[in-house]
């Protein structure tokens, strides 16, 4: 049956298609090597590995930060030097009535709350009880107490919880628990312990502190609500807590918040003494209602605290730096539960990026970092770690100032593991790669050369490439004759020891081993690895033959004497021009050779050396492109076989500094 054959299909050269196929496993190690760059540093940050190194981060964001925004719900009342000082014969327990004094100066300024963190945990009506004249009782308490059963101050208590049994209260003296309205302690007295981290630094705040309550205890029995977060919810009026499934709420600032968080970041105003604040003795003064800073308090919460010198209730904060926390100042207190009711009433909240933003930002820069890793040399791309560092540290900062916490340190633990595993697999790549590269070229360039082309970072391309090189051919003359009267094994050797010395000179040189035909060696330069002057090295390497040959004919004369051999001697044609170059053959065997007609022109040259008798003859395509001088000797214009035009032909005496070639030792005669 007749019809007609299908086309054939047309096959990708197997060369080009394994070549795609390599670059497609490379592309898909890299984005192997991305993609577990982008999941270690999220387990990174996930695992807390680099926990201390993003608090680390985010407390020298805040001391760089300074004032963030000056604080509109809160005040201070302080007890200074300077009032302890007004009040030096009273003792500080028995400031009741001055205490009682300034919150009403306080109700009467607008305050919107009041709270007072001093804890008075003796009652100094008490004490003069047991301690004036029998039979007689005072009232020195009756002012705050006063003040106290209004409602409209809260207390300040202390609790702690041992690692058995219930929590230890301390709380204010019984005789002012007792004016507490019903007694509702939940509503009116709350815990003003401030919880630091693990390095004693104070960053977070709970609203509700985890605590052992007794058993049978009524939940107003006691304190149940931090000091900051009871004079917020009272503020806001979100007390009492509404009670979800889930858990209770308390509704402040614009976000709900729930008793049972572990902590919640406090969102600093600003460095110590960034809190406005009112020294305790103005209130007490006459005109207290008249002076500016008093009616500022208006509409505030106000904390009543200490802050002399020598009181114990100072913390270190993010805005302490240094070995053993010893730079900056430390924080009062009471500035500290201003800044967490400050926190609860503006709404500012440090968050963190969603976590899909969060690995977009991460992978992008993770991208960029393998990009530049993957194109820079080591020495640089380890220089560019610390720049995509900054540039990470600076939108971190940047989204610091907007209160979004960014996990710098896991993204900079990533892209250091990033260069690493680049570093490795750059190692692994281009050791495999010089090793393909050295046993294509090994046997045709010198060491250098391979090293050269492995710096270059652009193999050469073994498909096939157009390019302009400078072809040697030299063969030796008389072969026939010298072949015909030496045994085999002779002819060998002297071919070994003779070509054994002439690749040394071409490798020096730079130029690659093409080929061996018989006795003659072809020779290219400029390909696998181009140079400025490859014509000056063809023609330095011919010339070094040259004076190779003369010191072989001595060997020669002296290790087959009396043979009635011709002198040794060689020709060597040079031409330089364009030429094709790559691997050259089929699936089963191929080899790295130059074809064209420059080659055909240099093996022509050389065969033209023995009618001009000369030794080295080089076209005038190839001086032209020297940069180096050349002596010269006799010139010819010759038509060679498959030119359509003649050339002009050149006899090399001298090309710049030809180094002298070493002469040739003779062996002791092999046994019979």
């Amino acid at each position: 049956m007749s019809g007609a054959t299908p086309p054939a299909t047309a096959r990708p050269e197997p060369a080009a298609a394994r070549a795609r196929l390599a670059g497609w496993r490379r592309m898909s190690v890299y984005a192997a090597v991305w993609l577990a760059a982008v999941v270690l540093t999220r387990l990174i940050g996930a695992t807390g590995l680099v926990a201390p190194l993003e608090l680390a981060f985010a407390d020298y964001w805040h001391r760089l930060a300074g004032p963030r925004a000056p604080a509109q719900h809160v005040a201070l009342v302080v007890i200074d030097d300077a009032s302890l000082e007004a009040f030096r014969d009273d003792p500080l327990v028995f400031w009741t009535p001055h205490v009682a004094r300034a919150v009403e100066v306080l109700r009467s300024a607008g305050a919107a709350q009041v709270g007072l963190d001093l804890l008075f945990s003796i009652s100094p009506e008490s004490w003069l009880d047991r301690h004036g004249p029998p039979g007689r009782s005072s009232n020195f308490d009756a002012p705050l107490r006063r003040e106290i059963a209004s409602g409209r101050l809260v207390l300040s208590a202390s609790a702690t919880t041992p690692d058995e049994g219930d929590s230890e209260f301390l709380l204010p003296a019984p005789e002012l628990l007792l004016a507490v309205p019903d007694l509702d302690l939940a509503r009116h007295v709350g815990l003003a312990d401030l919880r630091a981290d693990a390095d004693g630094i104070v960053r977070r705040f709970s609203l509700a502190p985890a605590l052992r309550v007794p058993a049978g205890a009524a939940p107003a029995d006691l304190p149940r609500l931090s000091f900051a977060a009871l004079l917020a919810a009272r503020a806001a009026g979100a007390w009492p807590p509404r009670e979800q499934e889930g858990g209770a709420l308390l509704r402040m600032g614009g976000r709900s918040h729930r008793l049972d968080d572990a902590g919640e970041p406090i969102a600093f105003a600003g460095p110590p003494g960034h809190i406005p604040r009112v020294p305790f003795a103005a209130l007490l003064a006459p005109d207290a209602l008249e002076q500016p800073a008093v009616r500022a308090m208006k509409g505030r919460v106000v904390i009543i605290g200490g802050e002399y010198a020598g009181m114990n209730d100072t913390h270190a904060t993010p805005y302490v730096s240094g070995f053993f926390k010893t730079a900056g100042r430390y924080m009062t207190g009471p500035e500290l539960q201003a800044n967490i009711v400050e926190t609860l009433l503006s709404g500012r909240h440090p968050t963190s990026l969603p976590a899909w933003q969060e690995l977009l930002a991460s992978g992008g820069l993770l991208l960029l970092g393998l990009l530049l890793f993957l194109r820079l040399r080591p020495a640089a791309a380890a220089l560019a770690l610390p720049v995509l560092a900054g540039g990470a540290a600076a939108a971190a900062y940047a989204l610091f100032l907007q209160d979004v916490r960014f996990p710098l340190a896991a993204l900079v633990g990533g892209l250091i593991l990033l260069l690493l595993a680049v570093l490795g697999l750059r190692y692994v790549l281009e050791e495999r790669e010089r090793g393909r590269i050295t046993g294509l070229f090994g046997r045709y360039v010198s060491a250098h050369v391979v090293e050269e082309l492995i710096a270059s970072g652009a193999p050469p391309q073994l498909g096939g490439v157009r390019r302009t090189v400078t072809v040697l051919f030299s063969d030796i003359r008389n072969f026939t004759v010298i072949s015909e009267r030496l045994k085999p094994e002779e002819v060998v050797e002297m071919l070994n020891r003779y070509f054994g010395e002439a690749c040394r000179i071409i490798l020096e040189e730079g130029g690659t081993i093409d080929k061996f035909i018989g006795d003659a060696v072809m020779v290219q330069f400029g390909a696998p690895v181009s140079h400025a002057d490859d014509a000056d090295r063809a023609l330095r390497t011919a010339l070094r033959m040259q004076q190779a040959a003369h010191a072989f004919a001595g060997w020669m004369r002296a290790r087959f004497p009396g043979r009635d051999l011709p002198d040794f001697a060689v020709g060597i044609g040079v031409h330089t021009g364009p030429a094709v170059i790559g691997n050259i053959g089929s699936e089963q065997r191929t080899e790295y050779t130059a074809i064209g007609d420059t080659v055909n022109a240099a093996s022509r040259i050389e065969g033209v050396t023995k009618e001009m008798q000369c030794t080295i003859l080089a076209s005038a395509a190839t001086l032209a492109a020297c940069q180096g001088q050349v002596k010269t000797g006799k010139s010819q214009t010759v038509w060679v076989k498959g030119k359509a035009v003649p050339l002009d032909l050149f006899e090399i005496l001298a090309s710049g500094a030809a180094p002298s070639a070493p002469g040739f030792s003779v062996p002791p005669p092999s046994p019979a």
